[in-house]
């Protein structure tokens, strides 16, 4: 199946329960422009170098999302135009990003990570590090920042009860939070978790933003 065709398999399957993030990390422009040509308009890069080089080189009104762990030595080079930054899994970083934000005078829209898998190699807060971490004052201190939700990644596993029990979990937090420091923030709406292999059982879970790759695009290409 061509991209356009495998693009419109999906956004059938999602129909309006979840934004579609088309995770286009190594693949060339010519597949991207198949795939904005098929309508497709939010795109999802993991590398700096590579988001900042597509961003120059395609359509201005692509929605640029920074899918892979940042580092926060490169938040200023994506913050003049990212619509939003998936990985902040550090207080550190969101601080950084605010920084940048203020020198571009733009406020920049996060998600917060968090660690739901069993892997340690997944980056991202613990539910306690949130709680102790997140407080009036540093959301008071981040002019710039807009925390938009949270996002997550299961576990790489075949068990799907263990993928659901994490993505469940993800959601609930998200709720508790929502109810509670968020409460006065209408931003606070997102929960990005799911990608090619899990979205369904993601949406089913309560995901607003799924992450597609392969599905789309194909199997990845690895750079040299």
């Amino acid at each position: 199946m061509s991209i356009k065709e495998n693009l419109q398999k999906i956004k059938n399957q999602i129909g309006d329960r979840a934004c579609l993030v088309a995770v286009s990390k190594t693949k060339p422009n010519e597949d991207l422009i198949e795939a904005y040509d098929a309508g497709q308009r939010i795109f999802g890069e993991n590398k700096v170098q590579e988001l900042v080089a597509k961003y120059e080189s395609l359509p201005k009104d692509i929605e640029w999302h920074m899918i892979g762990h940042m580092q926060s030595n490169k938040v200023k080079y994506i913050a003049p135009f990212v619509a939003l930054i998936h990985g902040v899994d550090s207080i550190k970083l969101l601080k950084t990003i605010n920084k940048e934000g203020v020198k571009c005078n733009r406020n920049i829209p996060c998600l917060l990570q968090m660690h739901i898998a069993e892997e340690d190699t997944k980056f991202g807060f613990s539910k306690e590090e949130i709680f102790e971490s997140i407080n009036e004052q540093l959301l008071a201190d981040l002019s710039h920042v807009t925390i938009k939700g949270l996002m997550g990644m299961a576990t790489y596993t075949d068990d799907e009860n263990q993928i659901r029990k994490e993505f469940a979990s993800l959601k609930s937090l998200f709720l508790e939070l929502k109810e509670g420091i968020f409460a006065t923030n209408k931003s606070f709406n997102e929960i990005s978790m799911g990608m090619s292999g899990d979205f369904l059982l993601a949406i089913e879970e309560g995901s607003t933003m799924v992450r597609v790759g392969s599905s789309i695009f194909g199997a990845r290409n690895y750079l040299k």
